[in-house]
């Protein structure tokens, strides 16, 4: 992020007040009083001008009218999504100049034409920016790349891309849906939407997710509905969409025409997207219990854990399953072949796998864990319903000991060191048992 142009005014302001932070956006090149105290209070005299100004940038939406704060470095990840989002707007055209109108009108589109446009911004990397516009004329936030993926006549925001769709069930997710979470109390840099690429897993924990964020476009594995929120996140249908359209799937499996790459991209060090490539055909193929934040360039010990649950899988053993990809498992990966990863192959926790039981009358299928409120919900200072449904859970699964009136929606240290012994009975030490419940420490506890 650039220097701001506040700074050449009064570099010695740093304060983000939302008074300060309005003077910051709207007069960047007031006089400064330096009268001393509040830096907001060096610019009374212009109110009246900095109100003018904001109703006069204002429009039709609702978001047009919130100041856009950039995300704070102190924010810690998860609890928000980093993707601020502008309004809606006219398709721009080149110099950044409106294009043509907003239609209300769906224009007819195909499944897979929705994937592939929706590749082009992955392939182009497209820079997020909630200002700035990307040649096709769409904005280059969350909700602009979606309106390019659905090809809308304007770029629309989480608070209306619902109208230009239907609602569906998770069960009814297919390629082209989206996932939106729209925040009324902070709807400009509290909501996100994500492109629904299809399911990973048979178990429909884990998604292919296309979004526009930080740094920019991208495909990648994703838990539902989301790592955080994910409890509202809303699925919609795009109403435009081509009869027949339904069913198929857009796109072929990640990776089927890659050949192998070479021993030397994978290991420890390696950070490449061939890595990533390998952790999403994992996950396709049973994986996803071991991974927390989903498959990334940078190899780690979940990878290592999911190629040797596969070799394993394959009935190989000893240097045959030391958990790096030889040409032989990439193989099989690349081209869905050899068995998959059963569900009781060892997960994060490196436990192994227990001996299959001899087969028995299918039992009632178990209600699923309740969605994983976010990360936000269990940081200190919290005062929420999830943090005594955790605690109830955790006394329910016998880690309850360090309660002595609870538990209750205050989080505390109590909660906290329960969670860290829940997370070190799983076998994880480090960071991975820190007490804080992430998304796989709140589905093991709801098991």
């Amino acid at each position: 992020m650039g220097t701001p142009v506040f700074e050449e005014v009064d570099p010695a302001s740093d304060c983000d007040c939302p008074g300060c932070v309005l003077w910051r956006r709207v007069l960047p090149h007031a006089a400064d009083g330096r009268a001393g105290g509040h830096p907001a209070a060096h610019r009374t005299l212009l109110l009246a001008a900095a109100s003018a100004a904001v109703l006069a940038a204002g429009n039709a939406s609702p978001a047009a009218a919130v100041a856009h704060v950039a995300e704070r470095p102190g924010t810690p990840a998860g609890d928000e999504p980093a993707t601020p989002q502008g309004g809606t707007a006219p398709l721009h055209g080149p110099g950044g100049a409106s294009a043509e109108p907003l239609a209300a009108a769906a224009p007819s589109t195909t499944r897979a034409e929705i994937i592939n446009r929706a590749k082009k911004w992955v392939a182009a990397k497209v820079p997020y920016s909630m200002t700035k516009y990307w040649s096709d004329g769409y904005r280059q936030d969350c909700s602009g790349f979606v309106s390019m993926a659905w090809g809308l006549t304007g770029n629309e925001w989480t608070g209306s891309l619902g109208k230009y769709g239907t609602r569906v069930a998770k069960g009814d997710l297919q390629p082209g849906d989206i996932l939106l979470f729209h925040n009324p109390a902070n709807p400009t840099n509290g909501s996100h939407v994500v492109l629904f690429g299809g399911w990973t897993d048979y178990t429909h924990t884990y998604y292919t997710a296309y979004e526009q964020t930080r740094p920019g476009t991208r495909r990648q594995t994703t838990p539902y509905a989301y790592w955080s929120h994910s409890g509202q996140y809303l699925g919609y249908r795009y109403k435009g969409l081509a009869a027949g359209a339904g069913g198929a799937e857009a796109e072929p499996a990640s990776g089927t025409s890659t050949p192998y790459p070479g021993a030397r991209y994978f290991g420890a060090g390696a950070n490449n997207k061939y890595v990533t490539q390998l952790g999403t055909l994992l996950v396709g193929r049973g994986a996803g219990r071991f991974y927390t934040t989903g498959p990334g360039p940078r190899w780690s010990d979940a990878d290592r854990r999911a190629t040797q649950a596969f070799q394993q899988a394959q009935g190989w053993r000893g240097a045959d399953a030391d958990g790096l990809p030889g040409p032989r498992t990439w193989q099989l990966l690349a081209t869905g072949s050899g068995k998959d990863i059963m569900a009781g192959a060892a997960g994060p926790a490196g436990k192994p796998a227990k001996p299959a039981a001899p087969s028995k009358p299918a039992a009632p299928a178990k209600p699923a864990a309740p969605a994983y409120p976010g990360r936000a919900s269990f940081r200190p200072g919290a005062d929420n319903a999830h943090v005594t449904q955790l605690g109830r859970q955790l006394i329910k699964k016998g880690f309850g000991k360090y309660y002595t009136s609870g538990p209750g929606p205050r989080w505390g240290e109590a909660d906290r060191r329960n969670v860290e012994a829940f997370q070190r009975a799983q076998g994880w030490r480090g960071g991975a048992a820190d007490g804080f419940p992430g998304p796989e420490t709140w589905r093991r506890l709801f098991l």
